[in-house]
């Protein structure tokens, strides 16, 4: 994922809890009208909305941006094809923690067995 640490020209991401639209535009080089219609267009992005429909982001929102940014920006991708990447990328995320759930469960239940088998 893309950390504030592997972008050299973007500000490092400080520790706070919730940031402004105008925080994150900053953060991430984006003007807000573009965090709006990215809001629009990516399902991953969905900022906490507080007293007259204001934006507040989390840490994991602005990283989510910075890859959005650098996809679209950097690597040249369309909008559905940023949009796809990132879902794929979720969907693999799913799977491999699905996999690790099911071994894990397999070797409890391997050991019940051979509890029960003594």
């Amino acid at each position: 994922m893309l950390e504030a640490g592997n972008n050299a020209e973007l500000p490092p991401i400080p520790g706070k809890r919730y940031f402004t639209i105008g925080e994150v535009s900053e953060l991430c080089g984006v003007k807000p009208h573009v965090l709006r219609y990215w809001e629009q267009e990516f399902p991953q992005l969905k900022p906490v909305k507080r007293r007259g429909n204001r934006r507040y982001y989390q840490r994991q929102d602005v990283i989510v941006i910075r890859q959005i940014r650098s996809l679209l920006y950097e690597e040249g991708f369309t909008i559905g094809g940023a949009r796809n990447k990132l879902t794929g990328e979720e969907a693999r995320s799913d799977v491999t923690q699905s996999q690790q759930i099911i071994r894990q469960v397999r070797l409890e239940l391997e050991e019940v067995l051979r509890i029960l088998r003594r």
